[in-house]
């Protein structure tokens, strides 16, 4: 019992340890961080590549990204900044490859973060694909972080400082660390034509991208023939419909079920009945026992009736401390007797037992088909009268005016590079070729030299943690989980569920079995039966 209560309780000690402190002052852009000394073998070079929005964070970046200012309003009637985590632009700290090249990172840890870009012209895409291409790169692994874009309905444009999570959006694209696992969204907020009101439309099942410290590449097409395709580091990972691939589907049934039909009193949904003429066999024995002894065994020649299986440890020596008075009497722990490990046993012996041929357990009647049986009852359909068949909803949707980044996370210096919008696939993987397909392998065997020590646990990432070290992997989770907790509880549960879940599981599971135990040990013992 100790050693299952050991672990929760320092698991419960660890999660109310004093976390580190953040900065509560408002969102800001806080200087660069110096550069790593690394001898890089490549340049930065500003791309010759246009596009509607194209982003590598140059010096002039600060000319179109804005920090939000958005508030919210406190238990006390005040209000407070909603996003105060940090923004830096800078180059890599972390497996630096391109000297110069510089990025957006988010800087804070345990923090919101929100920022946003305005496009020059609004986009449509109604008739030209559109293209979504950036760079990701945890720099410090993955902790429970977004690393997604939002693409921002056209009219906020001059709404910077406001944007929030209630800045109304287009598409939503990029990976998420949901803890435990990962998930690469796809949304996008359809405008219901009969109710004007918007839906997000997820697409389902979302790929589950690898994180880790090095640059992913994320790219999203979407056609206006109503076709996507997903890519990672340049590479296909999901293709599909608008109109096939996405829940809540687009278009609504045409029928739904009438709230008003109730299942009628005399239905019958049982589709198995117990045979009512079935009688239990005259020699049928509930009571047989499931094994009985084995009459045929005999007791080997070589066990030794009068030698006890079980002695006091001869090397065993009372504790110095060990006061008779108030302690009792000392008694010498018990050892396996080492004169039965040579022969068959010790002690008095008993038959083995063996299966009972005549044990046939409890009776139970055969099922039948019942003879009044209905069917399973289901409720009338009627018209659905909030049916709609929009089979173009790439057209419907809203024009794009920016770009922002909104997000919490536990991690911090998650670096954004290379933001491409536009409308040419050929131009986003041109783009790619200059910059990531640079770093990618670079990177990698950066990341391949580096030996981590066995205790640098919040270096792994998630989906490497599990299958290295289970342990390390749920003990994170939990950390991760006590410590956003600790700041915002309902934030918490929400961002991360299934931590929440098991945590609640294993704290019913802990207390069931306590009160099994005491139940156990508080009962008299029966009688033993000779």
């Amino acid at each position: 019992m100790r050693s299952l209560i050991f672990p929760i309780i320092v698991v419960a000690v660890s999660g109310v340890s004093a976390h580190e402190g953040h900065d509560h002052d408002h969102a800001q852009v806080v200087e660069d961080t110096p550069k790593p000394v690394e001898s890089l073998t490549h340049s930065f070079t500003p791309t010759k590549i246009k596009a509607p929005f194209l982003e590598q964070f140059t010096d002039d970046w600060a000319s179109r990204w804005t920090p939000s200012e958005a508030t919210k309003k406190t238990p006390v009637g005040g209000e407070t900044f909603s996003y105060v985590g940090q923004w830096s632009v800078e180059e890599s700290s972390v497996f630096p490859v391109i000297d110069g090249d510089k990025g957006l990172v988010a800087k804070s840890k345990a923090a919101h973060h929100a920022i946003s870009a305005p496009f020059e012209t609004p986009i449509d895409f109604s008739d030209k694909p559109l293209v979504i291409q950036y760079e990701v790169k945890y720099q410090k692994g993955g902790n429970c972080g977004g690393g997604y874009l939002k693409l921002l309905e056209d009219g906020f444009q001059t709404s910077g400082k406001e944007f929030s999570d209630k800045t109304p959006w287009v598409v939503m694209f990029g990976p998420d660390l949901t803890c435990p696992g990962a998930k690469l969204h796809f949304i996008f907020r359809h405008k219901n034509p009969i109710t004007g009101e918007f839906e997000e439309k997820h697409h389902k099942p979302a790929h589950m991208p690898a994180i880790g410290k090095t640059t992913k590449l994320y790219t999203l097409i979407v056609n206006p023939d109503q076709t996507f395709i997903e890519k990672v580091d340049d590479k296909e990972v999901a293709k599909g419909s608008l109109l096939k691939d996405f829940e809540p589907p687009v278009n609504p049934d045409k029928e739904i079920d009438d709230p008003t039909d109730s299942k009628p009193t005399d239905w019958v949904d049982e589709a198995k009945i117990e045979d009512p003429k079935a009688k239990k066999p005259d020699d049928w024995d509930e009571d047989a026992p499931y094994q009985i002894p084995d009459e045929t065994a005999l007791k080997p020649d070589d066990w030794l009736d009068d030698e006890p299986d079980m002695i006091p440890d001869p090397d065993a020596i009372k504790p110095e401390e060990w006061d008779d008075e108030e302690d009792g009497d000392w008694i010498a722990p018990s050892v396996k007797n080492p004169v039965c490990e040579k022969v068959s046993g010790c002690g008095e012996w008993t038959r083995p037992n063996k299966a009972n041929p005549d044990y046939k357990g409890k009776w139970f009647a055969p099922m039948i088909d019942n003879p009044v049986y209905k069917g399973e009852w289901a409720p009338r359909k009627i018209p659905n009268p909030d049916y709609y068949e929009d089979n173009k909803p790439v057209q419907s949707l809203k024009k794009i005016g920016g770009v922002g980044i909104e997000l919490w996370t536990m991690t911090e210096d998650i670096l954004f590079d290379n933001i491409y919008v536009g409308h040419s696939v050929e131009d986003a993987a041109a783009l790619a070729k200059e910059s990531f397909h640079i770093k990618e392998d670079a990177e990698l065997r950066k990341e391949a030299g580096v030996n981590k020590s066995d205790d640098d646990e919040d270096d792994e990432t998630p989906d490497r943690s599990f299958r290295d070290d289970p342990v390390a992997f749920i003990r994170k989770a939990v950390f991760s989980f006590i410590e956003l907790a600790k700041i915002d509880p309902v934030l918490a549960v929400k961002s991360k569920p299934e931590t929440a879940g098991a945590l609640a599981v294993g704290i019913v599971t802990l207390f069931g079995m306590l009160g099994t135990l005491l139940g156990i040990f508080g009962a008299s013992q029966a009688p033993v039966t000779k």
